[in-house]
């Protein structure tokens, strides 16, 4: 049986957490089990969390390990050929197509720029809340959202004019 607190906390943050994993990892059986793996490891570490911790943080941590631990999985795995097909398409002609390939655009910056590019940008943290998940100060934080951001500016960028 699952604590009422475990519970709580996983009403409260499994919308968010979902989102963030989805965007970090792209809608797939891979997010999914990453997902799941997120709340399984929460699951077995809760009773080591001091009761005055910052739930939201600690989860957001578990899940861009967990994320992390999937890229490195992906990257040892060959692209299925209609997803390397797709990522070949001209992104330019619907809204849709774009926002999948400033997707895929972002799933190859470095993992910081990423997750941080992420947690700001689509789960609206604050560079502090980002510091604290990734043991850095608010300035390296946002180091790391406008190098991503100006990495994803200038490929799209560059993209246009070709």
């Amino acid at each position: 049986m699952v604590a009422p607190a475990f519970e709580n906390l996983i009403d409260r943050h499994q919308r968010e957490i979902a989102g963030y994993v989805m965007r970090n990892l792209g809608d797939s059986d891979l997010a999914q089990d990453a997902f799941q793996e997120t709340f399984l490891r929460a699951f077995r570490a809760y009773h080591r969390l001091p009761a005055a911790a910052n739930h939201r943080a600690w989860l957001y941590k578990i899940a861009s390990n967990v994320c992390h631990d999937a890229h490195r999985l992906r990257a040892r795995r060959p692209l299925p050929l209609d997803e390397a097909v797709a990522s070949t398409e001209d992104p330019a002609g619907d809204t849709h197509e774009l926002a999948l390939a400033v997707t895929s655009f972002v799933h190859t910056l470095p993992r910081h720029q990423r997750e941080a590019l992420l947690l700001r940008k689509f789960q609206g943290m604050d560079y502090a809340e980002i510091a604290t998940l990734f043991g850095c100060s608010a300035d390296a934080a946002r180091a790391n959202v406008y190098q991503g951001l100006r990495k994803v500016r200038a490929h799209f960028a560059e993209v246009r004019n070709d």
